[in-house]
């Protein structure tokens, strides 16, 4: 089942600049640890002892995961993930 993962820029460096991404899995986590076997360095950026980092954010076809089922959310075929790091300003 392919799914597409919309990488941010600031992490196209471990993608080799691909802003937009394949990956396999029943689950976000699934998805997202397939994500990390094809490009490895990419999951220290989006993980921290294991739990989504605070400041990233990660979409499914434009819903938060976090009011979903969090990592543990289902997907299917043809979904969209979106990796979204949190910005700060003023």
């Amino acid at each position: 089942m392919a799914i597409h993962i919309h990488i941010p820029t600031p992490m196209r460096e471990h993608t080799k600049g691909q802003a937009v991404v394949e990956g396999r899995g029943g689950t976000v986590q699934a998805v997202l640890a397939d994500l990390g076997q094809t490009y490895p360095g990419i999951n220290q950026r989006l993980f921290e002892n294991g739990q989504v980092r605070r400041f990233v954010n990660i979409y499914l076809n434009d819903e938060d995961i976090r009011y979903l089922d969090n990592l543990a959310t289902p997907v299917k075929d043809g979904d969209e993930v979106s990796i979204i790091p949190a910005v700060a300003g003023g």
